[in-house]
């Protein structure tokens, strides 16, 4: 009988895929954003082995459906779709692939950066509605400007290199992060989140989602920020409560924001930030990029084949590792 590896989302890069095959392991692929019942229907149907997260959560009612499985990799670094608590109870590593996509996200983020700070798509939708906005106009110069990042892993690294480049100086707040790869990387380090807030005229999110950044940037945080501040968001939607960035930018208490990421993804129908045109706004596809998917695609199929082999992984991709552990 074959082994199946569910992917939980509707596409794989060719060569990622092949990697699953090439072992001898059929590829099961999900619907987008697929879940409730008709989730645990494919993943019973299924039964796999193996489970390649992409799109949706994956939780304790997926374990359950899936009693074979032996490990979960995801697409990608951020693991807060999958709960890992429970896939460490069952004794399930889960896997990610941090900075594989760290180039595009970056991309993404430097790209936000400029739309907003040059009013790219007002200007845009402007001219299409038979408008010449020039008129009046006063552009900004970002050269010069401050970039705080909140975390200093891959993705931030590469923001900075990419900012330092374009004439932006760079500082980070990073408790986790040795001083040596800020000194390293010639980036200011910043030993107290306030004070990056209150300082830097461009904040970038770069940090997981955790019970401890949930609502990181809030109604206080915001207050303390320049009135021509920018945020950038390409990390996860759940670091920003959304209804006191809507209110700060309504009121005109910054610039603008750039966002990949939403606390809910897709975001409802009826938003505040549909109607606010200081928000320039990207569906997280900050690391849906051709380069980006193949990297991050083989490096997620050849966890799972990796370690239904029994072969060693590093330790490092291993993100429940510690409660692994304890569970064992």
């Amino acid at each position: 009988m074959t082994q199946t590896i569910l992917i939980t989302g509707p596409s794989l890069a060719p060569a990622a895929a092949d990697v699953l095959t090439a072992a001898g392991y059929q590829p099961v692929y999900v619907p987008a954003y697929t879940t409730g019942d008709g989730l645990i229907d494919i993943v019973h149907a299924a039964n796999p082995v193996g489970i390649l997260a992409r799109m949706g959560r994956v939780d304790e009612p997926v374990f359950a459906a899936a009693p074979r499985l032996q490990v979960v990799s995801k697409h990608g670094a951020g693991v807060d779709n999958i709960d890992t608590d429970a896939a460490a109870r069952r004794g399930i590593p889960v896997l990610n692939a941090a900075g594989a996509n760290a180039v595009s996200v970056a991309e993404q983020t430097i790209a936000l950066m400029f739309a907003v700070a040059k009013k790219v798509i007002p200007l845009d939708r402007g001219l299409r509605d038979g408008r010449w906005d020039k008129p009046g106009f006063q552009g900004r110069e970002l050269a010069g400007s401050a970039l705080g990042l909140v975390a200093f892993g891959a993705i931030a690294r590469q923001t900075a290199r990419f900012a330092k480049g374009l004439g932006l100086s760079v500082c980070a707040y990073d408790p986790y992060t040795p001083a040596e790869i800020f000194a390293a990387e010639g980036v200011e380090q910043v030993q107290d989140l306030d004070v990056l807030f209150t300082n830097c005229d461009v904040l970038s999110l770069h940090c997981p989602l955790t019970a401890s950044t949930k609502d990181l940037v809030n109604a206080e945080r915001l207050s303390r920020m320049k009135p021509d501040a920018i945020i950038i968001n390409t990390a996860r939607g759940g670091l920003i409560d959304e209804t006191a960035l809507a209110n700060a930018l309504r009121d005109g208490r910054i610039f603008g924001a750039g966002l990949d990421t939403f606390a809910q993804e897709p975001p409802p129908a009826v938003h505040p930030f549909w109607s606010e045109p200081r928000l320039v706004l990207s569906p997280h596809i900050g690391g849906v990029t051709t380069a980006a998917n193949l990297r991050v695609g083989l490096e997620a199929a050849q966890g799972i084949v990796d370690v239904l082999a029994g072969r060693t992984v590093s330790e490092t991709r291993i993100v429940n590792r510690a409660k692994l552990s304890i569970s064992a």
